[in-house]
């Protein structure tokens, strides 16, 4: 089957470099990392609400158990090369700001898309 021409365009529109963002947090941070994300013009992503999980520094545990009852949220976005800083830099800040809560941001580069 041939490779489609759409693939890395996004129906016709100019390709750019773009990368995937994974963001683990608190679910505490849910109103701030939404606001971020609109405020740098990421518009795309998906939403994982209720995610357990533990931090691999010192992080406690995220189970929505009775012994650890808090509960992690993931956010999937992906973004143009150009906001990846500006994004990574304002959750630094917010993690900074309350380290005990939790927050981690990954990111990889998106090799295809349709």
């Amino acid at each position: 089957m041939p490779a489609s021409p759409l693939l890395g365009r996004g129906r016709g529109r100019p390709r750019f470099n773009m990368k995937s963002v994974f963001i683990a947090y608190d679910q505490a941070y849910q109103e701030k990392i939404l606001f971020t994300l609109d405020h740098l013009n990421c518009r795309g992503f998906s939403m994982f609400p209720q995610v357990q999980g533990r931090g691999s520094k010192t992080g406690e545990p995220h189970y929505g158990s009775h012994a650890w009852p808090s509960m992690c949220s993931a956010i999937l976005t992906v973004v143009r090369d150009e906001q990846v800083e500006p994004l990574l830099e304002e959750l630094h800040r917010m993690d900074k700001e309350t380290e005990r809560l939790g927050l981690r941001a990954f990111v990889w580069d998106v090799e295809k898309s349709i």
